[in-house]
């Protein structure tokens, strides 16, 4: 892929990732001066996953994690400069990354196996119920890693 479909690629996902982050916002309440950020973060979260995906060939599950990460970090300097807890910004930034297409096809495979059981329907459930469950794990220790190394208040050992 060249540099310039890369870089439609990648302000593409972002500007679509921004509507369901400031979306979900909404629905958590998060106030309008704040919405920004949200899309903002959601944004940076889905744009940096995909571009991990495209130029480093990492796997979609560590990809999630390094983009969560960033943007719990990025969650906690903006709590910091507007005074507001970190989750105003990061719960509704990571809604983009949620693995729906994984769900979905577990799902439709769960359907289909009522019709009967082959190995290989069984297969298909397995790879995307783990992949589903990895991003989704991915998501939460993303958001809980950049809580616990700034608001740790005892030693590790």
């Amino acid at each position: 892929m060249d540099i310039i479909s890369t870089m439609t690629v990648l302000l593409n996902d972002m500007l679509f990732a921004s509507v369901p982050a400031v979306g979900f916002a909404m629905v958590f309440n998060v106030p309008r001066k704040y919405l920004l950020y949200c899309a903002l973060g959601g944004a940076l979260g889905h744009g940096l996953r995909t571009l991990l995906l495209l130029t480093s060939l990492m796997p979609i599950e560590w990809a999630t994690l390094a983009a969560s990460t960033t943007v719990g970090m990025v969650g906690i300097y903006w709590s910091k400069k507007f005074h507001v807890p970190p989750k105003t910004f990061t719960v509704a930034a990571m809604i983009p990354m949620v693995p729906g297409v994984y769900v979905f096809k577990a799902i439709i495979v769960i359907v289909e196996l009522n019709h009967g059981f082959t190995l290989e329907l069984w297969q298909i459930f397995i790879e995307n119920s783990i992949k589903a469950t990895s991003i989704i794990a991915a998501l939460a220790i993303g958001l809980a890693m950049p809580g616990l190394l700034f608001y740790r208040t005892r030693h590790i050992v």
